[in-house]
C-alpha cells in the first residue's frame, strides 16, 4: 500500500509495462505481493480473437487493442485503492487510453532490456500464446515512456527478486511517499 507522510493510505495504480518477455506478469506478481496490492493480468482481458491472432503469429493492430485497453482501464477504475496491472502499453497513446479509461492517475513501470535478453526469456516460456516471432513487431511498436509521462524505467537484466527490489526502491524514491513493503521471506 502507498501511504503519505502522515501514514494515510493513498490509492495508486501501477502499470507494469513492456514488450513480450520483459516479465510483466512475474514482476507484477512480485510487486503485488511485496506491496500487498491486488494484481490484474492484462492478457486475461484480451478477447479470444486477439489471442487467436497473436497465437498465429499475426501482430495486433491499434483497432484490435482499443477494446482491450478500455477493458483494462475500466477494471483499474473499478478497483478500489491500489492495484498492480500487467499490460504491454507499448505506445504513448495506449498509455493515455488506459489513463482515460481508468479515470485515475496511473504510474507506469517500464521493464526494459536488450532484444537478446527478451528473446531468451520468450524462448524459455512455456504455455504462453505469444510466439517469439512477434518480439520484433512489439519492439517496432514500442514507444518508451518519454518526458512528461509518469513512468519509471527498470532494467530486467538481474534476477527477478533483484528487479522487484529495484522497482520497490524506485517507486519509493520517485513517489516521495512511504511505501509499506513486506519483503519476501
Amino acid at each position: 500500500m502507498v501511504e503519505d507522510a502522515a501514514g494515510r493510505n493513498k490509492p495508486t495504480a501501477i502499470v507494469v509495462m513492456g514488450v513480450a518477455g520483459s516479465g510483466k506478469t512475474v514482476i507484477g506478481e512480485g510487486l503485488a505481493e511485496r506491496l500487498g496490492l491486488p494484481m490484474l493480468e492484462g492478457d486475461s482481458f484480451h478477447p479470444e480473437a486477439n489471442v487467436r491472432k497473436m497465437s498465429s503469429g499475426t501482430p495486433l493492430t491499434d483497432d484490435d487493442r482499443w477494446p482491450w485497453l478500455d477493458a483494462i482501464g475500466k477494471a483499474i477504475g473499478e478497483t478500489p485503492g491500489g492495484v498492480i496491472v500487467a499490460c504491454s502499453a507499448l505506445k504513448r497513446v495506449y498509455r493515455e487510453r488506459l489513463v482515460a479509461a481508468a479515470g485515475r492517475p496511473l504510474l507506469f513501470l517500464f521493464l526494459d532490456s536488450s532484444r537478446e535478453t527478451l528473446a531468451a526469456r520468450i524462448g524459455n516460456r512455456k504455455g504462453h500464446f505469444m510466439p517469439a516471432g512477434l518480439l520484433d513487431s512489439q519492439l517496432a511498436t514500442l514507444e518508451p515512456p518519454g518526458p512528461g509521462e509518469p513512468a519509471l524505467r527498470i532494467d530486467i537484466g538481474p534476477p527477478v527478486a533483484a528487479v522487484v527490489a529495484a522497482a520497490v526502491a524506485a517507486l519509493r524514491s520517485a513517489s516521495g511517499l512511504e511505501i509499506a513493503d513486506t519483503p519476501p521471506g
